[in-house]
């Protein structure tokens, strides 16, 4: 992603005294988004389903802000939620149906499209007109791109295969006709192979954090698959940047341009853990049918 003139510290300041409303706030991403936000002196509204859960997260992580408990599924909670808030900007981290657990395809269409529409209206009812930069900054993923293959830039058209996939897409062009509606600016930041600390327990590299202390042999797939592995906190200072630029835009990608296969990145993970080459079981499980092909 291309920075626009618009350093990290500087995009940060930007928001100090602003009021920011974080959906998926103690989720991996969520975490560090507000954290920074917090940092940067904003007033940060920290949106979870489970405050008591999500408390002894935002402590560990020095977030600071207002946790309110909100059911994501609750439309009309979620639009009282903007009207008592009245953010200047809203971070929607919120998705289901990445974690292999989430497998109800009702709650996917909900959380990952219908969800984005409510964000729309509760935006424009509110919405802070003398604030320059972006009123919302939504993430997507790449797994909208679906079975394409190539080179999967912005300009591609998706096929996504997946109930995530397709329910990611759809909330991606409900952000851009309620953003286009509402006259606000926003944008979808399609998000790739995101990994560092927070990440969910089952991940690849918590696990093979796992397979260092156990010691047991790890059974991989063949890893020839291609990605675009990006360090969390790289994401995040794009996002941040992202909400200040006020260009509105209707996807853009957020990686690094480069690609590596699975299998060199837990190589190189495996000696960074000292994990022995004879527990990488290469080839012990097959390639997921989804996993999607990069040029």
């Amino acid at each position: 992603m291309s920075a626009s003139g618009v350093r990290g510290s500087e995009a940060v300041e930007s928001y100090a005294g602003k009021s920011a409303l974080v959906l998926g706030a103690s989720g991996f991403i969520g975490r560090w988004i507000a954290r920074e936000l917090s940092r940067a002196g904003a007033r940060v509204t920290l949106a979870v389903r489970d405050p008591e859960t999500a408390g002894p997260i935002f402590t560990r992580w020095g977030a600071a802000g207002e946790i309110v408990r909100a059911d994501l599924t609750d439309l009309e909670a979620v639009r009282q939620l903007f009207r008592r808030t009245r953010p200047t900007i809203t971070f929607n981290l919120a998705g289901y149906g990445v974690d292999r657990t989430e497998r109800d395809d009702a709650l996917a269409w909900q959380i990952n499209d219908a969800l984005v529409a409510t964000v729309c209206e509760g935006v424009a009812e509110t919405v802070d007109r003398t604030w320059r930069g972006l009123h919302i900054v939504h993430t997507g993923s790449a797994l909208e791109y679906g079975a394409i293959g190539g080179n999967l830039n912005e300009d591609a058209v998706p096929n996504p295969t997946t109930t995530y996939g397709q329910s990611k897409l759809a909330g991606t062009r409900t952000l851009a006709r309620g953003c286009a509606a509402e006259g606000l600016r926003g944008v979808t930041a399609r998000l790739f192979t995101v990994y560092g600390p927070g990440e969910h327990a089952g991940r690849l590299v918590p696990s093979l954090i796992e397979g260092a202390v156990s010691g047991a042999p790890f059974p991989l797939s063949e890893g020839l698959q291609r990605r675009d592995f990006t360090y969390v906190e790289d994401v995040v200072d794009g996002l941040l940047r992202l909400g200040v630029r006020g260009i509105p835009m209707e996807v853009l990608n957020l990686a690094t341009g480069k690609l590596a296969t699975v299998r060199d990145f837990i190589e190189v993970a495996a000696r960074i853990l000292r994990i022995p080459s004879a527990n990488l079981r290469f080839g012990a499980l097959p390639t997921r049918p989804e996993e999607m092909e990069h040029a």
